[in-house]
């Protein structure tokens, strides 16, 4: 474990971002997927990848690191002259750390190469596998994405949309996907539209990415986001759409509102902002306090600090303040160390804080190790009272989708009640954010929502393992 697995260990955390073009202006596909990747670190920071394809052969690079640790003048050059390029961020599971699980992955069958980026989990990969392997398949990694590749190259007598239409009713999970070819690009999100995945435009050219705040960085139109069952092909012809069948519900993942997403990008039609706001200010009319000062832990805590502290009157301060700098790093810390990692992130601000009751906002409580650190920071700092506010419900439940969850009995909201909870972290009061209160912030998206890791009822039927 090194210093980032400390600061995330009390989070959930996203697995993976993609990011696509297909070149119709003459661009550096490389280099704007270098800059969507940049703009989607937040969902993955264990290993960056490229592939490029330019009408013959797809070449790619890949390695651990961030963004800019992976790629430079010279790795980007080596990829130029492409047409088509996809790009993937990763965040591994918990021991999945090898660089030959780093995406994309790129393989070459019968008909020639195909790439794919993968973000999500599929419930029933390892039954595919297994399969697969019995048929003689050989696999090389221990990702999804290779078993999804497996079945397409299968299908290798049919056409490719046609592949893909017969792997996906074998699927079973969340995925947002895209595909290369030597000549084209392919997006696809699973049936139940549980991860995100949205469409832009460069002029002529089509982008495609986990989420809209990537298309800002690159100066791209947004032009929706891709349907749940629906494969969008795109080639020198255009574009077309295949809409699959899909189930009555949807799934979005809530959590990209709560947590997940970077908060200026929108998702199915909701702006990650507008919810985060909306959340604060339900979160002060359900569990009001008694305070002189509304903070919020960065980042994704503040702007619902700013809707909590603007529906209760309370003024809105700046408590803690975070470290932009920690990166990856490959020392292995003490135990000592371990358990200071989160002043390494986040640090009182004392002249603030000194002698206020504070309201202090947070986006979600996992194990309970970071809040609990929290509060005694700012309780060092002089601070006379801190009432702590979730603006999400308590995480009850494991995810099964591609979201990296403790076990059950690793989640506090699952062993204890919210008293409870309160005061093993040492704060005054402790309320959450309700799941009615939570799909309040949300309305107007026109879709339905995954609350498995609040409620245990998933949006799919799995088989769940002993916790």
């Amino acid at each position: 474990m090194h210093p980032r697995d400390i600061l995330l260990a009390d989070k959930l955390n996203e697995e993976c971002g993609v990011f696509g073009i297909f070149d119709q202006e003459g661009l550096a596909v490389q280099e704007i997927t270098y800059y969507g990747l940049y703009a989607l670190q937040h969902r993955g920071q264990e290993s960056a990848g490229i592939a490029v394809a330019d009408g013959h052969t797809i070449r790619y690079h890949k390695a651990r690191g961030l963004v800019p640790e992976v790629f430079n003048e010279e790795t980007l050059g080596a990829l130029q002259g492409g047409k088509i390029a996809i790009g993937h961020v990763r965040y591994p599971t918990y021991g999945d750390t090898s660089l030959y699980n780093a995406q994309p992955l790129v393989i070459k069958y019968k008909k020639g190469f195909l790439a794919l980026a993968h973000n999500g989990n599929l419930v029933n990969a390892e039954m595919l596998r297994n399969e697969l392997e019995e048929a003689g398949a050989v696999f090389q990694t221990s990702v999804d994405s290779e078993v999804i590749a497996n079945l397409i190259a299968r299908h290798i007598d049919e056409e490719l949309e046609t592949a893909i239409q017969n792997t996906m009713s074998k699927l079973k999970g969340a995925y947002a996907l895209l595909l290369m070819t030597e000549d084209k690009l392919i997006a696809v999100r699973d049936p139940y539209g549980m991860r995100p995945l949205a469409l832009g435009r460069i002029g002529h050219s089509y982008v495609l990415a986990s989420e809209s705040c990537a298309f800002d960085a690159v100066d791209a139109e947004f032009i929706r986001d891709v349907k749940p069952g629906e494969i969008i092909i795109i080639s020198q012809d255009g574009l077309r759409s295949i809409q699959t069948p899909v189930p009555l519900k949807s799934g979005l993942c809530v959590f990209e509102f709560i947590y997940f997403a970077r908060t200026d990008s929108t998702i199915d039609g909701v702006s990650v902002y507008t919810a985060r706001k909306e959340a604060g200010k339900i979160l002060a009319a359900e569990h009001p306090a008694d305070a002189d000062l509304v903070i919020g832990v960065p980042d994704s805590g503040t702007t619902a600090a700013l809707g909590y502290a603007e529906a209760s009157g309370i003024p809105f301060g700046e408590g803690l303040i975070k470290n932009r700098y920690v990166g990856r790093t490959f020392i292995k810390p003490s135990q000592a160390v371990r358990e200071q990692g989160v002043r390494i992130k986040l640090n009182a601000l004392r002249k603030i804080v000194k002698g206020k009751r504070i309201v202090m906002i947070d986006d979600s409580i996992v194990r309970g190790t970071t809040s609990k650190k929290i509060v005694e920071m700012l309780r060092l700092a002089g601070a006379k009272e801190v009432h702590m506010r979730i603006s999400s419900p308590p995480v009850r439940f494991p995810c099964y989708f591609g979201i990296d969850t403790p076990t059950k009995e690793h989640l506090i909201g699952a062993k204890y009640s919210v008293e409870e909870i309160c005061r093993i972290i040492g704060a005054d009061s402790l309320g959450y954010l309700s799941i009615e209160g939570l799909l309040k912030t949300v309305e107007g998206s026109g879709c339905d929502f995954c609350l498995g890791c609040f409620t245990g009822e998933y949006p799919m039927a799995i088989e769940l393992k002993d916790e």
